[in-house]
């Protein structure tokens, strides 16, 4: 495995958690270098005071699902070339 891939795939699991826990603060975006999208989902969030944050909170528990369960190789391809920045 090269090192590139290592160090992305070493992303994987705790973005994943902070999808699935923190996902209306779109901390798992920041984890994985998108910026733009978590600015998206924290201000979503905070601008709706709090009611936008369900749905904020439901996309962070599918995509936080949706990384753990791709391969490494998978999800670096997928995520780690900041290619995709939504599901």
């Amino acid at each position: 495995m090269s090192k590139v891939l290592f160090e992305n795939a070493d992303k994987k699991v705790p973005a994943a958690i902070c999808g699935i826990l923190l996902g209306s603060f779109g901390v798992h975006k920041f984890i994985l270098g998108y910026t733009k999208e978590g600015i998206i989902m924290l201000a979503v969030t905070l601008v709706t005071c709090g009611v936008g944050a369900s749905i904020m909170g439901i996309i962070g528990l599918v995509e936080g699902i949706l990384y753990l369960t791709k391969s490494d190789e998978e999800f670096v391809s997928t995520y780690g070339n900041g290619e995709k920045g939504w599901f």
